[in-house]
Order: structure tokens, then sequence, then C-alpha cells
């Protein structure tokens, strides 16, 4: 896996290995969420932060932005207390401090705004504080507004109308997007089905009258749409899917790029998931990079049903996977930069 920069380095206060992935620059600096995690080994993170670190580059390729792809992890042994937790976060933000802006870090599983603080401390280059102090805050709305348009895609070119009235759908996950994405398609009149592997929130979907299931059922329940909203590495070779249409924010969500085919193969439409879950990055990058009101920004994120229908379509007519086709995108953007972007509200737009 190729990676232009990956700096590990032990924290001075903490003792805690962090690291900085930067995979790409090529349309501008590298953005990317620092994620918390307890991992078996470094290696095993590393491993990680490289993985995570590639599809921030295609998932900003194809959102159509200028800024390159990169991601952070802190490789726990073990939960940390409040106070070790604020020893880390200085460390890591530290590091960021190093790269000299060369790449830029958010919130991703394991932290939060109120982290993205700690970080400031350290570091200007940073998104997503708290709006009482001049961030946009969580991006788990505008991740569940994009993932909500890449569904409608999707939908029509499954079951021919993105309607949900009716339609069962599957949630595995319901963390912070995944109960935005519950409550969105409840109110449309789905049937919701969610699983999670933390009991307190299985408890609050059941008072919002939602059906639990276990973790280790989710996959096989048969459905219209099942939404991957949790960790990744959900879909390996022959995995069980009983769902004809896969959409959902989880990140690396296929062991393999090759499990693409062989659900397409079985008949089930694979979304890319850097495709899906790109609401979150548009957003915030409009908004604090571009300076877009939160209307205009979320606009942005609207435009990513008509990016996932482009790729549908794509697929279609040539007789590939969405997968292939968000690559085929992405690559472009990449290595001439002729995919235009939306243009900011500043910017003079071509009469029609």
């Amino acid at each position: 896996m190729s990676v232009q920069e990956l700096v590990v380095r032990r924290g001075r206060r903490s003792g805690v290995t962090t690291m900085v992935a930067v995979h790409s620059s090529a349309l501008g600096p590298a953005v990317g969420g620092c994620r918390f995690k307890v991992y078996p080994r470094v290696h095993d993170a590393i491993d990680d932060v490289l993985r995570l670190s590639a599809a921030m580059t295609r998932k900003c390729a194809v959102a159509g932005l200028d800024f390159g792809g990169g991601k952070s992890v802190v490789a726990l042994d073990s939960v940390p207390t409040p106070e070790q937790r604020r020893a880390i976060l200085l460390d890591h933000g530290d590091l960021i401090a190093s790269l000299d802006g060369a790449y830029r870090a958010g919130p991703d599983v394991g932290t939060g705004p109120e982290d993205m603080l700690v970080l400031r401390e350290r570091t200007p280059h940073v998104f997503c504080v708290p709006e009482e102090h001049g961030g946009t805050g969580s991006s788990s709305g505008p991740t569940a507004v994009g993932v909500l348009a890449a569904l409608r895609a999707g939908a029509r070119s499954v079951f021919g109308g993105d309607e949900m009235n009716g339609r069962r759908v599957v949630i595995s996950g319901y963390g912070s997007v995944g109960a935005q994405l519950a409550a969105a398609l409840a109110g449309q009149g789905a049937e919701v089905i969610v699983s999670d592997v933390d009991e307190r929130r299985l408890a609050a979907a059941e008072e919002r009258g939602l059906r639990k299931v276990g973790t280790e059922q989710v996959l096989a329940i048969e459905a219209d749409v099942l939404i991957p909203a949790a960790v990744g590495g959900v879909f390996g070779p022959g995995a069980e899917v009983a769902a004809p249409l896969v959409v959902g924010p989880a990140n690396n969500q296929l062991t393999d790029d090759a499990v693409a085919d062989d659900l397409a193969a079985r008949g089930v439409l694979w979304i890319p998931d850097f495709v899906a879950s790109a609401g979150g990055v548009v957003y915030t990058l409009g908004r604090e990079a571009e300076n877009l009101t939160h209307d205009q920004a979320l606009g942005r994120v609207a435009a990513l049903e008509q990016t996932t229908q482009r790729i549908l379509d794509a697929a279609s007519a040539n007789g590939t996977t969405p997968l292939a086709e968000a690559d085929a995108l992405a690559e472009a953007r990449l290595t001439s930069g002729a995919e235009p972007r939306t243009p900011s509200p500043r910017e003079p737009r071509t009469a029609a």
C-alpha cells in the first residue's frame, strides 16, 4: 500500500504510541480523523492507519474536495483515565504540529469535538472543535445526510424508486450516525432493525420503538437495505448478505476489494463506503475551510446523491461494479485534476 509519509512516535508525556499517515497530497493537504482504539499490537494500528488514510484519499477525490487523504491513530493498550487521555492527546497534537499542516485532523472512532479542542492546544490544524469554540462540532449529522443521499440513488437502482415507506432496513451499529439514520428512516415509514455491541445503545433504540437483534445475526436478516454503521472488515469472501442493497458509513467495510465483485455476482448492490460516508468531511471542509453557510455546506452534502447516481449509472453501462467506477473517478481526479468540484458561492460559475 503506497503512502507518502508515515510517522510513528511514542509520546513524551504519556508513553503511548501515536501515528499519522499521509497517503496523498496530490489535491491538497491531507485530512482525516483521529482514531482512539485499543490494538493487540502496534503493527495492527499501523495497518489500520495505512488502510484508513488510503480510503480518505479516495473519499476526498470522489467527493470533489481539494484535499488529500490522511489518518491518525492512537494505539492504546488499555482504556486511559481522563488524565492519561489528556496527556495522550497533547502528545498527538505535538505529532500533528510537527507535520506543519501536511495533515489536518478531525474526530473519528473514539474521539469527538472536545478531544479536538485539546489537540488545538498544540496545533491549529484541527477541525470540528465544539461550536462554542468556533468549530462545527460533531460531523455525525452531515455524515448521516450523506448516507441518506447515497441510499436514495441506490434504492432507485435496486427498487426503481427511493421511497422507504414499508422497506425493512437493518442498521449494524447504533452509534451517533447509526442512531440518526434509524430515526430518519423510521420517520419515512421504514421498518428499522438495529444491532450494536453496546447494550446501553440497544436499550436506547428499544425506547424509541426499534427492534434489536444480536450482532451475530445482523448480516443474515432478510431485509431490503443493510446499513453497516459500526466497524470495518464486515464483508469477506462469501459473506452472508441477505439484503439486495448495502450502503453505510462504516469505513473499510470490505476485507478485500475483490469482495465487491463477489457481492455483485450474488446480486448485491454495494455502494462504496468512501462514497456513502463522505458527508461529514464535505460539510466540515465546506464550513471550516471555505466559510460556507450551514445550508450551503449541506447542499454540497446533498450533491453526493448525484455523485452516487453517476457511479451507479457508469457501473450499469460498463458492466462493472460501483467500486470499480468510484475508483476510476478518484483516479481521474488524482492524476489530472480534471473532475471539477462544486464551486463555492464566492467563485464565478460558467454560464449555461
